[in-house]
């Protein structure tokens, strides 16, 4: 699927999508628990995948859309995930991949896990290793550490070393299985990225009962986690918030169009993407966020316009493609650094955003471990430009965003890819105002 986008602004009040991240983890952890709702998830693609995965191993996950608002009820298998029938497909969905990897060691026979073509690209070797060192075993099919992947239990426990720069999720993944474990786990995580993450997972984990000690120094990212072995999960009622991740959009388009939005149901929580806010700020939009009462506020006719920044990424790499756009159209170099790992999530982001963005006149430069972007303010961004996501709903979304500050009319190429994690994206920019028209 296209879409064409026509300059125009946005304007209104809209609900944030629930959170993708904490939708994972409340499903995964759902299904190694008794009996558990979990209220306002999101459904979408990866999601999907995850309750998929969930079934596969024993887990009735039953999705209730009745009532004032959807969600999910689970009855787990209170730690003891069958062997599955088929194989597990995690479709495109990397957190599915590697959080029911780990948690497919704690079934008696083999699991073989896989995905979609992209997927199948991405590495776990790092997991692979922890999960065998942890007692399962755990391999890939063609060696490389990329799916299919193939894992026998049961895991154990004991000690581990794990380089953890690529993702944050081979870590959620063995804080999820291994407090099933008999015997208690030691994980030293060396250059753990995107922190913020494991701290959603330690956050859902006392919310089942399960708290998960660590420790660091300071300045430094590397952690050493002491999993306790022989515990329960206890899951019974888990809200899902709002998605900072996906509200990021919201926010870039109406600040890009000097327009006047509100975002609500974005309460303070572990989510690192919650920077948005402060990136706007610094950037020089006028933005205003109301912890007490979710609410974050973008008033275009207060701001003096968006100016460069320089920018360590390290721990919010799902934002940059929205610091990206944003950088587009401000004013003067923004540099963007220390997401050298975002080059292993759906697609190499760092190499396609610097693919796509000159398409609208953007300078970009590719480095290892980031961007440097040249704004266009007083130039504008080219006009009747043609753009293409790559299948990559990040990319998909800010390419979209940044088309809204175009002087003509984009098309954006294939943006079902939406659907992974914000499906109802279109529909809510059209109803804030967004000139956007589907091609077929």
């Amino acid at each position: 699927m296209n879409v064409t986008v026509r300059r125009s602004g946005i304007e209104g009040e809209i609900i944030a999508p629930p959170s993708k991240s904490y939708t994972h983890r409340a499903i995964t952890i759902a299904s190694l628990a008794k009996k558990s709702e979990i209220f306002y998830p999101l459904l979408s693609g990866d999601t999907e995948a995850t309750i998929n995965a969930a079934r596969c191993l024993g887990a009735a996950v039953i999705v209730d859309r009745d009532g004032d608002g959807q969600k999910i009820k689970v009855d787990g298998v209170e730690g003891s995930p069958v062997t599955p029938e088929d194989v597990i497909n995690a479709e495109n969905s990397g957190t599915t991949l590697r959080f029911f990897t780990a948690v497919s060691a704690l079934c008696e026979g083999a699991t073989v896990l896989t995905g979609d073509a992209s997927l199948r690209t991405r590495p776990n070797v790092p997991l692979l290793n922890a999960l065998n060192d942890l007692g399962a075993e755990a391999h890939s099919t063609k060696g490389d550490g990329t799916a299919p992947l193939v894992v026998k239990g049961r895991l154990t426990g004991g000690e581990t070393a794990i380089d953890a720069s690529i993702s944050s999720q081979f870590i959620s993944a063995l804080l999820i299985a291994c407090p099933l474990a008999p015997k208690d786990s030691y994980i030293w995580a060396n250059n753990l990225s995107s922190v913020p993450y494991m701290r959603m997972t330690t956050e859902v984990l006392e919310q089942a009962g399960v708290e998960v000690s660590f420790s660091t120094s300071s300045g430094s990212n590397d952690y050493y986690f002491h999993v306790e072995g022989g515990r329960s999960y206890d899951l019974r009622r888990f809200t899902v918030p709002g998605d900072f991740s996906s509200a990021s959009y919201l926010l870039a388009a109406a600040a890009i169009t000097d327009s006047k939005l509100k975002v609500r149901n974005l309460f303070p929580s572990a989510q690192g993407d919650s920077r948005i806010v402060e990136l706007l700020k610094a950037m020089g939009a006028a933005i205003r966020w109301d912890r007490e009462s979710g609410v974050v506020e973008v008033n275009g006719a207060e701001s003096t316009g968006l100016s460069g920044i320089t920018v360590d990424m390290r721990e919010n790499p799902d934002l940059v493609p929205t610091i990206a756009v944003l950088a587009a159209v401000a004013d003067g170099t923004t540099e963007i650094t220390g997401v050298a790992h975002l080059r292993y999530k759906e697609t190499d982001r760092l190499r396609f955003l610097a693919e796509e963005l000159p398409k609208l006149g953007v300078q970009v430069k590719e480095r290892e471990d980031g961007l440097l972007l040249e704004g266009r303010k007083e130039k504008g961004l080219t006009a009747a430009a043609k753009v293409y996501s790559h299948e990559d709903h990040r990319l998909a979304m800010s390419l979209c965003i940044a088309a809204l500050a175009t002087r003509g009319e984009t098309v954006v190429e294939g943006t079902e890819c939406v659907n992974i994690s914000y499906p109802g994206f279109f529909r809510a920019m059209r109803d804030l105002g967004a000139d956007i028209t589907t091609i077929e």
